[in-house]
């Protein structure tokens, strides 16, 4: 793509709303242990769980742009949906209560109702008002379904005083308040960032890996590898759907940032790599191989992988260069999405599964 072409669209970017609390650029380093291991292709890792922004993710980079948006337009509250031990309904609590918002977190739980540890703790502890509501088990909540319910608390929160910026799970969808995808704005953004690391380091990645929930993360990751590196590969492994509807997801998303944009960029059937072989059991599910791979990292890197997503995510990586999906000259990066805490509500669950 021409460099004034790309030059425009960090320009575009930056005249959007967004306030820089974080701490970046995240680092990059190589796994030397885990390339060692499996003695395939050199493997790094982007710790986006070190923004410096709670316990970091991949949420606070989209929380930049979506409560300054959210202030913009005058709102007092913040209101949006995720499961129980979302890190992304932590991230909207802690940013609201930071700027000033009061947080509104519509929680899906299955089985009963959870304790207040992990995420939940979290929330709590950053000022938010909860919600709870049952969930169908080892899926993500629909858009429609919570979108449904947020129709029914409006009343009652206008009764409150709350005038709630509305926002999708993740960022993902422009939904309710928010316009334009901004989730994947600011992932567009960390491709970019990612790419002036790389150069520093005298790298080019053959593939970026990262775990996918609800789209945003690897549609900007998509878009910025289209623009900014043609031959860089992106690769979601899912941890909830399944990879023909989840990829429909992510062209959506992709198709709203052009857009926002004002871009014309053809997105190709391949382009879209959504791989959904590591479910192991759905969204939220735990196997064997989430335990092992959290305590091989951990012992291994010293990097601390969620039960929900990165160790799933990792799962498919490793599996990937065993069965010879890349070539031993690649160089793969690990997108470090975050999620930490849910360790701290899930211990019991994840070390059972050693037995």
């Amino acid at each position: 793509m021409k460099e004034d072409l790309k030059t425009e669209v960090l320009k575009k970017i930056d005249t959007w709303p967004r306030f820089k609390f974080l701490h970046l650029p995240t680092p990059v380093k190589f796994l030397a242990n885990l390339t060692e291991e499996y003695k395939g292709p050199e493997i790094y890792i982007k710790r986006d769980d070190l923004t410096g922004w709670g316990f970091g993710g991949n949420k606070s980079r989209k929380f930049e742009f979506i409560i300054a948006d959210a202030i913009k337009k005058g709102h007092n509250s913040l209101l949006t949906w995720g499961s129980v031990q979302s890190n992304w309904c932590f991230q909207c609590a802690l940013t609201s209560s930071r700027f000033g918002l009061k947080p509104l977190l519509l929680l899906f739980y299955q089985d009963k109702r959870p304790e207040d540890e992990g995420n939940i703790l979290l929330d709590r502890l950053a000022g938010a008002e909860i919600y709870f509501h049952e969930a169908p088990a080892g899926k993500v909540v629909t858009r429609d379904l919570a979108s449904s319910l947020i129709e029914k608390m409006l009343p009652e929160l206008k009764e409150k005083n709350f005038d709630p910026y509305v926002v999708s799970v993740g960022g993902s969808m422009p939904f309710g308040s928010m316009e334009a995808p901004l989730g994947a704005i600011s992932y567009l953004l960390a491709f970019h960032e990612l790419l002036e690391q790389a150069q520093s380091l005298g790298l080019s990645f053959n593939y970026i890996v990262h775990a996918t929930g609800s789209g945003a993360t690897q549609a900007g990751l998509l878009l910025g590898a289209k623009i900014f590196s043609p031959r860089t590969k992106v690769i979601g492994i899912s941890v909830s759907d399944e990879k023909t509807s989840f990829s429909q997801e992510v062209r959506t998303i992709v198709e709203a940032a052009l857009k926002a944009l004002s871009l014309e960029i053809k997105i190709e059937a391949e382009d879209i790599i959504v791989l959904d072989d590591y479910l192991e059991g759905g969204y939220g599910v735990f196997s064997p191989r989430v335990t092992r791979v959290i305590k091989e990292l951990l012992q291994r890197e010293g990097v601390v992988l969620d039960p929900v997503y990165t160790a799933k995510a990792m799962i498919g990586l490793i599996d990937l260069i065993e069965r010879r999906y890349f070539q031993e000259k690649d160089k793969l990066l690990f997108f470090h999405t975050g999620g930490t805490p849910a360790l701290f509500a899930y211990g019991k669950k994840i070390l059972a599964q050693e037995k």
